[in-house]
């Protein structure tokens, strides 16, 4: 029997994936609740086997962050995202979350009664994983798009100062330039923007972070590198190779 925890901000679904997967002769219910905060109590309590869990939440976590959280305290914890929501921000957030293994991802639409969500989450389970053929091509489009457009990625204010730090300018400099009393603001932005690029993972200092965000915003791709510094771009298929010497990827 896999002991599962249903995370669904409907009440009214919530109940009725409770009874029906319930009835399952393959699952009992751990728990339910409507959002992510709850969810990682009742996993710190005693973690499920698995994780029945909606992407759009009641609390401050959207699902995807909560499984990042959850699967934190208890690694590759097995959870099947069960979505109604296309919107670019929850794929961008599945694209960030390093989830690789043990999870599904499916449309509600898709996957309406409860025997056709006993599958996914067995499968989670032992491991594997799957997305919906819908859901991975948005994840494409959304990996591809990001690709090519890194200052999209950035809020208005954020897009001006990494504009300004590609033009060479310190942060005093921005900060004078964009009315700004204390550079230490300046500091906070660089830093929104590295994450947003993923720079923080791999600079080993703001220097670094810094001139990695000058060669993205000046090549207009986003760039990853590795531990040894090795760069990586992502090419029309959404997969990251490396950026060989003299290459241009304009």
């Amino acid at each position: 029997m896999i002991k599962c925890l249903v995370v669904e901000d409907n009440e009214k679904l919530r109940q009725a994936l409770v009874t029906g997967l319930g009835n399952s002769a393959e699952v009992v219910i751990k728990g339910s609740c409507d959002n992510g905060e709850e969810a990682l109590e009742i996993c710190l309590a005693g973690p499920p086997d698995a994780i029945l869990m909606d992407v759009q939440l009641a609390g401050e976590r959207n699902g995807i962050e909560t499984a990042v959280a959850i699967r934190r305290e208890f690694p590759r914890l097995p959870v099947v995202f069960y979505s109604i929501q296309d919107d670019d921000a929850y794929y961008r957030a599945f694209l960030n979350s390093g989830i690789i293994s043990h999870f599904a991802y499916v449309r509600k639409s898709n996957y309406l009664l409860p025997g056709m969500i006993v599958p996914l989450l067995r499968d989670a389970y032992n491991g594997r994983n799957f997305i919906d053929p819908d859901i991975e091509s948005r994840v494409r489009e959304v990996r591809h798009k990001d690709a090519f457009a890194p200052l999209d990625l950035l809020e208005p204010h954020e897009k001006q100062v990494a504009l300004f730090l590609a033009q060479g300018m310190s942060n005093e400099q921005i900060a004078a330039r964009l009315g700004f009393r204390d550079k230490r603001s300046i500091s906070r932005v660089n830093g929104q923007i590295y994450t947003a690029w993923d720079l923080k993972k791999t600079a080993t200092d703001e220097k670094v972070a810094r001139t990695r965000a000058v060669i993205i915003i000046n090549t207009g791709r986003l760039i990853h590198w590795d531990e040894q510094g090795q760069p990586f771009i992502l090419d029309e298929k959404g997969e990251w190779a490396v950026w060989e010497e003299g290459q241009l990827v304009n």
